[in-house]
């Protein structure tokens, strides 16, 4: 009798919770408009035959350098977009391991003139360079995107999405080394910026004085600034170093200050010099020493010591965003909107997870 009676309580608690569930569960069928979100969600039929008129979307996206790796993870975020939408994605690019915005532009020009591209995306290294591919691509109809670096001159820029990282994102590495610095039980001493204003990126120079002005600030906050001199050069733009010999550079800028006990460097230039710099000078372990992107040479040292931290772009999102981008505004006749990457922060201890799902 007590089994008969427990297996009729059981039913009519769980029939009370799911007519709760239910009564509570908020769902809605239909938008206030009175059309259903599953028909709405659909595809516009003419989407697969915009521009191209083939059956289906292809975008092209162009970078400046596709020899050096850093831009493996932006083909593999644009590859897993265009997937997901059904899309074509032509992944192209300068053979060069460095920078070179001449071969990246020979590239546009000859996909801009390929009746079957229904978008482009590139990166745009080149201040000034890029206003007669994006004329070309507007009078074929062929919406366009940017990626990675940016251009604020660019023809049409408040029409034209940008998706990648703004130089504000180095502070994150400047608040990082001050909490370094503290974990340390360091008290005194001197931080340098190393860069160089002569290789024009502009970009890079609002690096050193995002990172500087967060390590000033975070010294202040804790009471500190005055024990540590924090030096980015008289512009707060990076204590001027040969770019084309960074390594000895920064030993000679470490030998003439004597107690560094911080550094930053804002490219792929200086922040493997600087770890070479660290390794030189024995000062592996004993000082914070940050940088910027995730390459090879940054995992290393990252790996030995010789670098405390570096800054990823999460250059994975500046190949899948701009493809997204591209198909709402044929799809959606959503405007160009922006997309700010900012920095993943990784360190000695989480090193080994970058490249583990090709996004770093």
């Amino acid at each position: 009798m007590k089994r008969i009676f427990s297996l009729a309580a059981c039913a009519a608690a769980l029939s009370l919770g799911v007519s709760n569930a239910y009564a509570q569960s908020g769902g809605v069928d239909k938008a206030v408009g009175g059309y259903s979100f599953e028909e709405a969600a659909k595809e516009a039929p003419a989407t697969k035959d915009f521009h191209s008129a083939d059956g289906h979307l292809t975008f092209a996206i162009v970078t400046h350098t596709a020899g050096n790796g850093f831009f493996d993870p932006v083909y593999v975020g644009a590859t897993v977009a265009g997937n997901l939408i059904g899309a074509k994605v032509l992944l192209l690019g300068s053979e060069s391991p460095t920078d070179d915005p001449a071969r990246e532009i020979e590239i546009l020009n000859q996909i801009v003139q390929d009746p079957t591209i229904d978008g482009l995306i590139m990166t745009t290294p080149q201040v000034g360079a890029y206003n007669d591919i994006v004329k070309a691509a507007e009078a074929k109809g062929i919406p366009v995107a940017t990626t990675n670096s940016f251009d604020g001159t660019i023809l049409n820029r408040s029409g034209i999405g940008h998706t990648g990282q703004d130089a504000s994102a180095a502070a994150i590495a400047g608040e990082a080394l001050v909490k370094c610095l503290a974990d340390k039980g360091i008290e005194k001493g001197s931080i340098v910026l190393p860069s160089s204003t002569a290789m024009g990126n502009i970009e890079v120079n609002n690096r050193v004085t995002s990172a500087f002005n967060a390590i000033v600030k975070g010294l202040k906050d804790a009471g500190k600034l005055d024990a540590f001199k924090v030096d980015a050069g008289p512009e707060n733009t990076g204590i001027d170093t040969n770019p084309n010999d960074p390594v000895n550079g920064i030993v000679t800028l470490f030998e003439s200050r004597g107690d560094v006990v911080g550094a930053f460097a804002g490219n792929n230039v200086f922040t493997p010099a600087l770890a070479k710099a660290v390794a030189q000078t024995g000062l592996t372990g004993k000082i914070c020493a940050y940088g910027f992107d995730l390459g090879p040479a940054q995992q290393d040292a990252m790996k030995s010591g010789d670098l405390t931290g570096a800054l990823g772009q999460q250059p994975f999102l500046q190949g899948f965003w701009p493809v997204m981008q591209l198909y709402l505004e044929i799809d959606r006749g959503i405007a160009a909107a922006n997309l700010d990457t900012r920095a993943q922060l990784v360190t000695k201890e989480t090193v080994e997870d970058v490249g583990k799902r090709f996004e770093n």
